[in-house]
């Protein structure tokens, strides 16, 4: 009797997308309400949507190039042969300089809400010595091994979910129109502010790097993929939206203006949103959220950086060898953090600087040569030239933004 072929079933969608939408949605979002008070409510949306399309076509873009390698082909492989030495070391460098600003970052993140945690409990704690003792915990866990990393993510993960839930429907709750939608000011002006938001639209997007991880998950599916950087991005999307209202529905625009003058750091913003919130059950949900967001965005930045300088300097997989390589991630942030503890709006912002390379400028140009040299691949990101114009044209704004910004050439919501 002749028997049927078996097909091998294909990875779900699900589990793609939640890969993409895992890697982009993390403790950055904590960085959005406050750089987006001046462009306000109407302006951010817009701002958030021009850069989540952006993205999304970017991350395609890469897609159309990798589908012309072999499975298993990563970033920096397209790009050397695509584009030669010189872009692949810039592109390298960029993605180092990225994960060590946001390990930075998070270190700063983390001292200021541990230091939130201990002011709520009476205890006087420096931000510096809590994100330096952080840090050093997440050094521990990552020396230890990358199975030590996947469990406590996972827990802290199972955790972030639930809180992020229960806290957003209690945000969402308390929302005040008349403060969303700012009736309290006459003749306000927003539109000047748009610009200088890019940088951290587009750091808040990154996930450019799993493109080829997908390929490797899937096979060559290049509609499959699609869909699932389609449905990863727009859940981070809307995730960014309902965040916005939460927090500009509970805090007036002006007292913007204060969280920015402190730093911006997620301490401030926590306290003024438990501030207007009357609730101790949400604020402690808050608190918890932040943390557990802050730590899971902490291990997989770092471990993402781990294994990036372990393959550059050549670190045998060893004690003494992972020791090595600890102590070359983390001990230049944590000098950093002790240097300069109030630092994570900023780095945030030199983030999406440095990211703007391997996430506009280099995914455009890989299309642009992997077209010429490759002729009509099988799968081809819609809109021609014209869209790879549109993301370079994308990029130049990011770049622009932040050094108009850096150099105080940008108004400023005060």
């Amino acid at each position: 009797m002749a028997t049927l072929p078996i097909k091998k079933s294909s990875p779900s969608l699900l589990g793609g997308a939640m890969i993409i939408g895992g890697t982009i949605i993390g403790a950055g979002m904590f960085s959005l309400p406050v750089v987006m008070s001046g462009a306000w409510f109407y302006w951010s949306i817009a701002a958030l949507v021009f850069t989540w399309f952006c993205m999304l076509h970017s991350g395609l873009m890469i897609l159309e190039a990798n589908l012309n390698y072999r499975v298993g082909s990563s970033f920096g492989t397209i790009t050397k042969d695509l584009l030669g030495d010189g872009w692949n070391i810039i592109n390298g460098i960029t993605i180092a300089f990225v994960l060590y600003i946001l390990t930075y970052a998070y270190i700063s993140a983390s001292g200021s809400i541990i230091q939130h945690v201990m002011q709520e409990m009476s205890i006087d704690f420096s931000p510096r010595l809590a994100g330096f003792l952080f840090a050093f915990a997440v050094a521990f866990i990552v020396w230890l091994s990358t199975k030590a990393v996947s469990r406590i993510t996972s827990i802290i993960l199972g955790a972030k979910i639930l809180t992020f839930f229960m806290t957003f429907g209690g945000l969402i709750y308390n929302v005040k129109p008349a403060v969303l939608f700012n009736t309290a000011e006459i003749n306000p002006t927003y539109w000047p502010y748009v610009l200088a938001t890019l940088p951290f639209c587009l750091a808040s997007f990154g996930y450019h790097g799993n493109v080829p991880s997908l390929m490797k998950y899937y096979g060559k599916e290049p509609q499959k993929i699609k869909k699932c950087l389609f449905i990863g991005t727009l859940m981070a999307l809307v995730l960014y939206l309902v965040w916005l209202i939460g927090t500009m529905g509970n805090i007036p625009r002006s007292s913007f203006i204060k969280i920015a003058e402190q730093g911006g750091n997620i301490d401030v913003l926590v306290q003024s949103l438990s501030g207007g919130l009357n609730s101790s059950t949400l604020n402690l949900l808050l608190t918890l959220f932040s943390n557990f967001a802050v730590a899971s965005s902490f291990l997989g930045v770092t471990l993402g950086l781990f294994d990036y300088l372990a393959d550059l300097f050549k670190f045998d997989d060893t004690k003494l060898g992972r020791f090595k390589t600890a102590l070359v991630t983390f001990f230049p942030p944590m000098v950093g953090g002790m240097i300069y503890p109030n630092g994570f709006i900023y780095a945030i912002g030199f983030a999406g600087l440095a990211a703007t390379v391997w996430a506009a400028i280099v995914p455009a140009l890989l299309a642009r040569a992997s077209r010429k040299r490759f002729g009509s691949p099988a799968y081809r990101v819609w809109g021609g030239n014209a869209m790879i114009g549109l993301i370079l044209l994308f990029g130049v704004l990011n770049v622009t933004a932040h050094i108009l910004s850096s150099f105080n050439l940008l108004p400023v919501y005060s």
